[in-house]
Parts: structure tokens; sequence; C-alpha cells
């Protein structure tokens, strides 16, 4: 019996399994996502350096270096439209929080599955468990969220201590802060669960130079999308970047003084790219995996 008929067969064992009842199916996913939180603390040091490495130097660059320069630097101090005064530091701490998230979410998701779809197949070892396909490429982004939102907290305390001009952060909500985290993070990690999915491990590199860098420095990460308006045809043309709403919904969650897009668009928009991207990631995890 071949590989791909142990995993089919198994497949079908798994659907059988409904019948015990929801105890074996969240016992299940538990183990998984504990497994996965476990190999983290292990690397707990290599993965704050990963996440938090760019954030910190974007901040030590933009924030701390520029501005004690002889010229000085328009971006950092008074930036804006019109003079509008808006230290750049408070600009930019929205969307250093989406970056490390998006960078996170991808690296969590897309990097493992590259190597467990190769030669060693070692994705068969968590399809093995008793869950449903579906459940273990959930399973997958969920731990990808949380590394996530870790990766955007982290980025508040440097934006604190590292800027030579404090940043004026205020959170109006609290819980509309959560929720753009929780959603951010999780769409995130169904895009890392798309370039797992369905490109092949030896263009991972390829995806990040001309697809991820790209959306991100059209993200709305270095200014707010409202300033756009001299520019229409960008300013209408990356609304199809979901990066530039994981950006507005933390700008309107913490610095909302900043002019963002309305908070419900935000919320609407970032379910509608988790649900499309977590589709499409899926249905490749399931071609992969049943290949």
């Amino acid at each position: 019996m071949n590989n791909s008929t142990e995993i089919r067969d198994q497949g079908s064992e798994i659907k059988n399994t409904h019948g015990l009842g929801p105890g074996i199916f969240f016992k299940s996913f538990l183990g998984l996502f504990l497994r996965d939180f476990r190999v983290l603390t292990r690397e707990f040091l290599p993965f704050l350096l990963r996440v938090g490495m760019q954030p910190l130097l974007f901040l030590f660059v933009f924030t701390f270096i520029l501005p004690r320069m002889a010229t000085g630097n328009p971006m950092a101090i008074g930036g804006g439209p019109s003079g509008s005064g808006v230290d750049f530091g408070t600009i930019l701490l929205p969307g250093l929080m989406a970056v490390a998230i998006m960078f996170s979410g991808i690296a969590a998701v897309a990097l493992p599955l590259s190597s467990e779809f190769g030669i060693t197949r070692e994705i068969d070892d968590r399809v093995m468990c008793p869950l449903p396909l579906w459940a273990v490429a959930l399973e997958k982004v969920s731990f990808s969220a949380m590394q996530s939102i870790i990766a955007a907290l982290l980025v508040i305390p440097m934006a604190y201590y590292v800027p030579a001009k404090p940043v004026v952060a205020h959170v109006a909500s609290w819980f509309l802060l959560a929720l753009v985290l929780v959603l951010a993070s999780l769409l995130a990690g169904s895009l890392g669960l798309v370039i797992g999915s369905t490109v092949n491990p030896r263009q991972i590199g390829l995806v990040f130079s001309i697809i991820v860098v790209p959306i991100t420095f059209l993200g709305c990460v270095y200014y707010p999308w409202s300033w756009l308006d001299k520019i229409p045809w960008v300013k209408y043309g990356v609304l199809f970047n979901p990066i530039v709403y994981m950006s507005e919904g933390l700008r309107a969650a913490v610095t909302p003084s900043i002019a963002h897009m309305p908070w419900w668009a935000i919320l609407v928009a970032l379910v509608f790219f988790t649900a499309a991207l977590g589709r499409w990631g899926l249905r490749g995890f399931l071609g992969r995996v049943l290949s």
C-alpha cells in the first residue's frame, strides 16, 4: 500500500471518530497545539530575534538616528500632509505591528509546511492523529496567530523606549484592539497556509521577494491610507492588499487620533480576506496531503 492510499484510509477513519463526541477532537487539537508550543519554548530566543529584529531596526533608524542628524528628518518630526505635526514614530507604530503580524504568521506556517511537504513527508505524522484534515490546517493557522499576536505586542515596548520623541499612543477601545489583533493574525496565518501549500518549497524565497515585500511597502505601513488622496490610483489600488486593513485596523485601535478607515469597513475586509485566503489555503493543503 503506497503512502497516499494510507493517508486516504486514515482520512476515512477520521470521519468515523465524529461519533466519539467533541472530547477526542479537543484533546487531539490541544495535543498538536501543545506539541508546537513545546517546540517554540525550546527556540524562544530565536523566535524573539526573528519577530523583533525588523521593527527594532526600523524604529532605531527612522525614529532615533535620523531625528538626531544635523539636517533632521522631515519624516520623523512633523510629518504628514500640510504639516500636520504628527510624529512619524506614532504613524509607524501600528504599521510595524501589522508587519510583525504578517511576517510572523507567514513564517510560522509557510516555512514549516515547505519542509513537511518535502521528501521526508513529515506532514504524515500530523495527519495520523484523530482529527479531520481541515482541523490539522486550522491548528497550524491558530498556532501561528498566537505567535503573531506576541510579535505585535513586542513592538509596543520598542516604540516606547527607542524613538527620540515619545510615541503618542492611546487605546480608545481594548475590545477593538483585541478583535483586530485576532483577525489580523488569523489572516496572516491563512496567507501563510496559501503560500506553504501551493508554492514549491524551492521558490519560498522568491515569494517573499516578489509578493510579501511589495505588499508590505504598499500596505499603508509607513503612512495612513487617507494620506494617499493626491494619488487616487494608488489609494484605491491598494484596497486589494490585506495588509492595508491590518495597518488601518491597528491605527484605529492604537492611534485613533490619526485619520484612518471606518472601523466597520476594516473589520468586514479582515473577515473577508481571512475567509477567502483560509479557503484557498485549505484546498491547497488537502490537495498536497492527499497527493
